[in-house]
């Protein structure tokens, strides 16, 4: 069954628009684009990024290269985002959770096989998995090893629907590489945390939104989410443990949406500083140097890549091929569907 998206039409503000402008600096002006034709752009991205995307959206189209420029978006699990795209839902630019939903659409023929070559190689926003506690942390929670507590709840999202679920799991698989743990002991670590997990759902925002409603005592989360969360005023704190995986979001123009020119220039503008710095108030981790608040962000002392653990390709099919995968065995022996 279709997964639910919430479908919104941004149009051209008038009011407020000059002062916002004015506050960014016309950050625009790195764009490649020197003016705005106009046109609708249809934004498909995954859930998380929408708070960022309602600011940001004004903010281009405060710019000469967004001038008349409107937006239809839409928000999802990512690969449920991939493959609507996929099968026709329209789209000029992806904001995907991963770089593997990005690279299908290139197989789909839908986006360019460049789309990585650039300075940013396809990335606009980056930030490390965090592990999200009620406020106060009652059940003194510092570290992976705690999940697997007797009596802890966890709450992270299906990996077999959502982008940031498979984050979260390379998050933890990777940490106890990082501390000397066998693939073996690594990937049994990972089976334990699942026999803690309360809920699956099907993208990384419906997770959070479960926990907030009282569900378990720890969500693996995006570093973003959480912040988000309290910026809403939702009683949370967070724990970035020593050993977390640095996540990585990419973007891309699907260059058969109609608007390849808009899409291109939305792009450039998202990676200029004063757009990185609104991404930077919602939580996230800049791509680009020299953006105001990135100092808030403290480096944990064994950050990884998914680079270090073999890449997207090979980790994709070792841990989450529907079939043959590590994931899909434990979550198949679990009862829970992996099917796409």
């Amino acid at each position: 069954m279709p997964v639910a998206r919430r479908i919104t039409r941004t149009r051209l503000l008038t009011a407020g628009v000059g002062a916002l402008a004015a506050a960014l600096g016309l950050a625009a002006c790195g764009s490649s684009s020197s003016g705005g034709s106009g046109g609708t752009l249809h934004l498909v991205a995954y859930s998380t990024p929408q708070q960022a995307y309602a600011r940001l959206i004004p903010a281009f189209q405060a710019t000469p290269a967004g001038k008349d420029v409107t937006f239809t978006q839409s928000y999802g699990a990512s690969g449920d985002q991939q493959r609507a795209v996929a099968s026709g839902l329209p789209a000029d630019v992806v904001a995907l959770s991963l770089a593997p939903d990005v690279t299908k659409l290139v197989d789909a023929g839908l986006v360019s096989s460049d789309w990585n070559k650039d300075t940013y190689q396809g990335m606009v926003t980056d930030s490390v998995v965090a592990l999200t506690v009620r406020k106060g942390n009652p059940k003194h929670v510092k570290d992976w090893s705690d999940l697997v507590r007797p009596g802890i709840g966890v709450v992270t999202p299906n990996p077999f629907t959502s982008g940031g679920a498979r984050w979260n799991l390379m998050g933890a698989y990777g940490a106890q590489i990082k501390r000397g743990k066998s693939p073996a002991q690594a990937l049994d670590f990972v089976k334990q945390l699942f026999g803690h997990v309360v809920s699956q759902d099907k993208s990384a925002r419906e997770s959070l939104q479960t926990f907030l409603a009282g569900r378990g005592d720890v969500a693996i989360t995006y570093e973003n989410e959480a912040i988000t969360a309290q910026q809403k005023g939702q009683p949370v704190d967070f724990v970035i443990p020593p050993q977390t995986i640095k996540i990585e979001n990419p973007i891309a123009v699907v260059i058969k949406g109609g608007h390849v020119t808009q899409a291109r220039a939305f792009i450039d503008f998202l990676r200029t500083p004063a757009a990185q710095a609104i991404f930077v108030k919602n939580g996230y981790r800049p791509v680009a140097k020299g953006v105001a608040g990135a100092q808030r962000f403290a480096a944990p002392p064994g950050l990884f890549t998914i680079a270090s653990l073999g890449g997207w390709k090979a980790v994709s099919k070792q841990f989450f091929d529907p079939q043959k995968g590590s994931v899909a065995a434990i979550e198949q022996g679990l009862g829970v569907p992996t099917a796409k």
